[in-house]
């Protein structure tokens, strides 16, 4: 039998799980962040898999939440899943990202097994506004305005760890064209916390919300996760770090433990049906 071209590594015990044991070990979880390469073909089809796994073990109370869409496209979502408008008329007012085709067939599983979606991510204007003008712009904004994004001030962390892969992910101090640009950055990560919290509250804590986004926003348990633990310490959350990997074959455990809960290593440049 062939070997699948995935590896699940649940790093408390080092030990490789398979997808379904992977969905069993979530039921405890009342949040589950998959964190994603957005160019993964495989690690999307991972993800619907186990989005269809998480629906078997929690029908009635799954939500899924999308960092591919801003919080004030939510209406237009809920449109398009409860089948008041087309998919022409959703897609081309939602604001969709150039490959909308790879979450496609999770909004279309979730519109035919009425599970709500959540628009999770802050509008882009607001973050221009914020990297462009600092925090205290967004003071001024409308009621309407500020119930789209995290509650003001923002909570923007010391220049430590995460501020440090940020500037690594930029590619240097010198790209840094704005002294507001991590501030941005963690606008669109408090933002998602708090959609996520709705979304569970929405829940009344007796389901699973199932929330996708890059994994830079979760690995490590920075950017939103940390975000999510200011708004509920109690609240229970598993990661997962999904990528390509180029140590596949012989995985470096060290290199990958301190990135999620669950590793999912991907063999490159496979895909699978």
């Amino acid at each position: 039998m062939p070997q699948p071209p995935f590896k699940i590594i649940q790093t408390a015990t080092g030990n490789y799980i398979t997808l379904t044991e992977l969905a069993d070990k979530l039921k405890r979880s009342e949040v589950v962040i998959w964190g994603e390469e957005h160019d993964d073909t495989i690690g999307h089809i991972l993800e619907l898999k186990l989005l269809k796994m998480l629906r078997e073990r929690f029908e009635g109370s799954l939500r899924l939440s999308l960092e591919m869409f801003e919080t004030d496209c939510q209406v237009l979502l809920e449109d398009y899943l409860g089948g008041f408008i087309s998919r022409e008329k959703f897609l081309k007012d939602s604001r969709p990202w150039s490959n909308y085709e790879d979450y496609s067939p999770m909004v279309e599983f979730c519109k035919d097994q009425h599970i709500p979606i959540t628009a999770a991510n802050s509008p882009r204007r607001y973050n221009s506004l914020m990297s462009q003008r600092g925090p205290k712009s967004l003071d001024s904004l409308s009621y309407g305005a500020k119930r789209l994004i995290a509650k003001l001030p923002v909570y923007v962390p010391a220049k430590g760890k995460y501020f440090k892969k940020f500037i690594g992910i930029m590619g240097g101090e010198e790209n840094i064209h704005s002294p507001n640009m991590f501030a941005s950055q963690c606008l669109w990560d408090a933002t998602m916390a708090k959609s996520i919290q709705s979304a569970v509250d929405k829940n009344k804590k007796e389901g699973m919300v199932m929330h996708v986004c890059g994994r830079f926003h979760s690995d490590e348990y920075l950017g939103t996760v940390s975000q999510l633990y200011r708004l509920d310490k109690d609240i229970k959350v598993s990661t997962i770090s999904c990528f390509p990997s180029a140590d596949f074959e012989k995985p470096d455990f060290a290199a990958h433990e301190a990135l999620a809960d669950y590793v999912i290593l991907v063999k490159k440049d496979e895909l699978t049906e």
